[in-house]
């Protein structure tokens, strides 16, 4: 890396050791060997070429761009498209084949060399850059009316395409995050207005599915656990803004399944989620991730379904569809289908794995997971098709909420998972302050539950750290 110093902070030390008498010469040349002190000249000057070759490229491709930008309006639409696409193949192929070499010479047997592979990596990056303003100016060029959302989605899939080809985590993260801003700016520009269809529109319109069935493989490309979390939140927001649950919970006359669908969908699709799924893999890679995410997405949920507010009617901004009809013909049914039948899939496999639990299940088994999925669909539904039941809905996800929360600080105890007993401890305290606050008690009550809530927290904390200490102090006496 370009920035470790490790090798040189650890010469310097053993000559210090060394000098003072601390270690014998011997020892000083078993650590010479074994941190490769010989080496250390040699790799800065491989990196300091490579910086060198990285600014200087950088420069060079900062004096092309200008050069074209001082003489584009003179030349022509053939020679504009061939200079641009011959800077993006340039930069591209010269990324491509700086970032490949130190593979292959590992391959070989060889030493691995870090600084090239980097540059390399930032080639391609800067290529994914190029690929935007390609775009861009074709699109002007040829006198191509766009959006700015179609931009970027268009963008993003390029990047995206990239990465499955290279398998390459930067440009996977970043073609998803440009993706998503296509999406924001065209579900703002497009959600409530009528128009003509065009394809970005209908990814807009069906980003969940997308989400899903083309980002969440290319984590296994990647091998890249940042590419399936943001794949899982592309899905679950994409999903929530496309529905808008919190926005139809309280009418009447909205087809009842789509406040269940986008609040249970999601853990549910995740929690059953399994990596042997798919026919090439044959370890679970990303399966406690989704699992995690999985309680996250309830303890969202149980969270905002908790406050009185969600289940009252709002007296101004939403203006609902006035038939089911109307909601059928907006909504991404397809999307639902698809995803439950997937969902339905993988709970079928996960139940036909229950010989073979995970570890995870040790707390939260298949029996109190089936139950948080079935009132998070059951209540929102009942509330909206049959009968109006907001308080029994606020006592059920206040319920759900305190279990959930209780069940993570069990795991975390059980298990000595420190992230989930203070995911548990944090859920239960944001709760006691949640209720506190929203039903508007005396001050002097608030303040009482404030301390009280800060000093639980503080020695419960302390109280864990020691256990926790104490457990290994056990394990290394043992």
């Amino acid at each position: 890396m370009i920035f470790d110093n490790f090798q040189q902070k650890i010469r310097k030390e053993a000559q210090l050791w060394r000098d003072e008498g601390i270690i014998s010469a011997s020892q000083y040349q078993q650590l010479a060997d074994r941190y490769q002190f010989n080496n250390i000249e040699a790799a800065t000057r491989d990196r300091s070429r490579m910086i060198a070759i990285a600014v200087g490229g950088i420069l060079l491709v900062l004096g092309v761009i200008i050069f074209i930008a001082a003489n584009w309006q003179e030349w022509s639409r053939d020679v504009k498209f061939i200079l641009m696409i011959s800077l993006f193949l340039s930069v591209t192929i010269t990324g491509f084949y700086t970032w490949r070499e130190p593979a292959q010479r590992k391959a070989e047997g060889k030493k691995l060399d870090r600084s090239k592979r980097s540059l390399g990596e930032a080639l391609l990056i800067l290529g994914a850059f190029i690929l935007g303003a390609n775009i861009l100016l074709m699109a002007q060029v040829f006198n191509i009316a766009g959006s700015t959302a179609e931009l970027f989605i268009a963008w993003g899939f390029g990047v995206v395409i990239m990465a499955y080809s290279l398998s390459l985590n930067s440009l996977g993260i970043l073609g998803i995050v440009l993706v998503l801003i296509g999406y924001w700016s065209g579900l703002g520009d497009w959600w409530y207005t009528q128009g003509e269809w065009t394809w970005a529109r209908l990814i807009v319109r069906h980003m969940p599915l997308i989400s899903w069935l083309f980002f969440v493989p290319l984590a296994y490309f990647c091998r890249s656990r940042w590419i399936f979390g943001l794949a899982v939140f592309a899905f679950v927001s994409s999903l929530q803004f496309n529905l808008n649950p919190l926005q139809v919970l309280t009418y009447t006359d909205i087809a009842p399944w789509v406040a269940s669908f986008a609040f249970a969908l999601p853990p549910a699709l995740l929690w059953s989620y399994d990596d042997l799924l798919f026919p090439t893999v044959n370890y679970r890679l990303f399966q406690p991730l989704a699992r995690s995410l999985a309680l996250f997405c309830f303890g969202f949920a149980f969270y905002i379904l908790s406050f009185r507010w969600q289940w009252q009617f709002p007296e101004n901004g939403y203006i609902p569809p006035t038939t089911n009809s109307n909601i059928f013909r907006s909504l991404p049914i397809i999307d639902i289908g698809i995803l439950s039948g997937l969902a339905v899939l993988q709970w079928l496999f996960l139940l036909r794995q229950r010989n073979n639990p995970a570890r995870r299940e040790m707390v939260f088994n298949l029996i109190l997971i089936g139950i948080f999925i079935g009132i998070t669909a059951l209540v929102p539904f009942w509330h909206q098709g049959i009968t109006r039941i907001s308080e029994l809905g606020i006592f059920a996800f206040n319920v759900l909420l305190v279990i959930l929360a209780w069940k993570l600080i069990q795991e975390g105890l059980k298990l000595n998972d420190r992230p989930a007993f203070w995911g548990g401890m944090l859920l239960l305290t944001l709760q006691v302050l949640s209720r506190v606050w929203e039903y508007n008690t005396d001050l002097l009550v608030k303040s009482l539950v404030f301390v009280m809530c800060g000093s639980v927290l503080i020695s419960a904390g302390l109280w864990f750290e020691r256990r926790q200490s104490e457990g290994k102090s056990k394990k290394s006496n043992s």
